[in-house]
């Protein structure tokens, strides 16, 4: 089977920085696009960024400039740099992963538990 597990969350005053990590485990052929959704309380799941396999990044608005995702191939891990946070910022933010295995021309979407950030006014 194939898992998600999140990490760098926390509690963090506006205008600081935290670092939100996922390493993809298990047996499959490659991942393709990667990104990073958060949920806030009574509100739909939104995008914050996503990474594809080939092409641009993409960011919401919302967190363009403060926010920056990366990956590691080699280590099956993406990353979330968020700067500049926003008590807006508060959210279980979701890491997100297009899995493809073999003989699978379509692939399928798989989520991370979640890790709690919290930016304080």
């Amino acid at each position: 089977q194939v898992q998600l597990v999140e990490s760098g969350g926390g509690l963090v005053q506006a205008g600081g920085s935290l670092r939100l990590s996922c390493v993809v485990s298990g047996s499959f052929f490659s991942i393709n696009a990667m990104g990073w959704y958060r949920q806030a309380p009574g509100k739909q799941r939104e995008l914050v960024a996503d990474i594809p396999s080939a092409g641009s990044t993409n960011y919401a608005d919302s967190v363009k400039g403060r926010f920056t995702i990366s990956r590691d191939n080699a280590k099956n891990t993406v990353y979330l740099q968020m700067n500049s946070l926003k008590p807006e910022d508060t959210a279980l933010y979701y890491c997100n992963a297009h899995i493809r295995f073999w003989n699978d021309y379509v692939g399928s979407d798989y989520w991370g538990q979640g890790t709690q950030v919290t930016v304080s006014s």
